[in-house]
């Protein structure tokens, strides 16, 4: 086990990945119990939920958990955009007996412009803090560092990943192409290699001289076993444990997912305005008639409004199905005995190479 992971207390070198709306305090005791590290996400909620579910998290485990934020530039808002999204969207509104939203909201404040969530993290003191889409000044990870706290961050590229280790992250997360959710690329409008989890982790397990921890597409022990030989210390993983009983799906994700021999994933904009994977639903079916999104997030206060017209109306088909390119492998089971089986799969596979 690599000495970060033992500084944490880890048994399995595994991280359950904190997936905003689906991850919950239960999901992430039950992981970081069994041995690997739980995670919440914190970037879409208001502080007084965020310091209650910290405080649920640590009331039902004594071990290491991580506590995700959204690094994301402030929207570039642009009212002529959004009208024009909310006028070509307003005909599946009226499908369903409803209106498009009169205006849109920026629904998620970024940490990098909201200090609240760093005098909670000070606070709290959580064992690990996680960061997507970008990162906070590096004097933000230093007092973080300072209290205790390892800090990661998602790269999608080579040049992110030192971009993270010079400001001083402990880690990076080397997020494939095949994830599932949104992608954490620092520019969503700026060039994207689209390198696959294995060649990322192997190009950053190369350049960078901090641990790698790599996610996309890993849904077995075999995959945990390919990642580490490739430079990994331990893999992230998200919609391998969309379907454990303690996390909180949308039942219609839930049930495209259990249904998902058949469906595919893409890589959408429509959602949110920033590219994130999804299982194909009818939202994603709109797309190529939509035209451009607002920025994220304004473009995802249309989603959820969308979502929940076509809910009322019986139609669950419109929401953020995210998952990675091999979410046909998903295996419904307790979040324990999830971690325990990837362990005993991560041992066979090892002992085979």
């Amino acid at each position: 086990m690599h000495p970060l992971l033992e500084r944490l207390g880890l048994t399995s070198p595994i991280v359950q990945a904190p997936m905003a709306g689906t991850s919950t305090p239960e999901l992430a005791a039950a992981v970081s119990n069994a041995g690997a590290l739980g995670s919440i996400a914190i970037g879409h909620i208001d502080g007084e939920t965020a310091a209650a579910d910290i405080a649920r998290l640590r009331s039902a485990t004594n071990r290491a958990f991580n506590v995700n934020l959204f690094c994301h530039a402030p929207a570039a808002r642009d009212l002529d955009v959004e009208n024009a999204w909310l006028g070509r969207l307003a005909p599946i509104f009226q499908t369903y007996g409803a209106r498009p939203p009169a205006a849109l909201n920026e629904i998620y404040t970024s940490f990098l412009s909201d200090p609240a969530p760093l005098e909670l993290l000070l606070r709290t003191r959580p064992a690990v803090v996680s960061l997507h889409f970008g990162l906070p000044p590096t004097e933000t990870i230093a007092a973080l560092k300072r209290a205790g706290s390892t800090v990661f961050a998602t790269a999608t590229s080579v040049a992110e990943g030192e971009a993270a280790a010079r400001a001083g992250v402990d880690a990076v997360v080397a997020q494939g192409f095949e994830a599932g959710g949104h992608r954490g690329i620092f520019d969503p409008n700026g060039p994207d290699e689209q390198l696959g989890v294995f060649a990322l982790t192997h190009r950053l397990a190369v350049a960078l001289d901090i641990p790698v921890i790599a996610a996309g597409g890993v849904m077995d022990g075999a995959g945990i076993a390919a990642a580490r030989a490739l430079g990994a210390i331990a893999v992230q993983m998200g919609t391998a444990f969309i379907a454990c009983p303690e996390a909180r799906p949308d039942p219609a994700h839930l049930a495209a997912l259990l249904a998902s021999r058949t469906s595919r994933t893409l890589m959408t904009r429509a959602i949110s305005g920033r590219p994130a994977r999804c299982l194909a639903n009818r939202f994603t079916d709109l797309e190529a008639g939509l035209g451009t999104p607002p920025a994220y997030p304004v473009a995802y206060d249309s989603g959820k409004a969308l979502n929940a017209a076509a809910k009322s109306g019986g139609e669950g088909g419109y929401g953020a199905w995210w998952a990675g390119q091999c979410a046909q492998l998903i295996r419904p089971m307790p979040a324990a005995r999830l971690v325990g089986l990837l362990s005993e799969e991560l041992r066979a596979a090892a002992a085979h190479v």
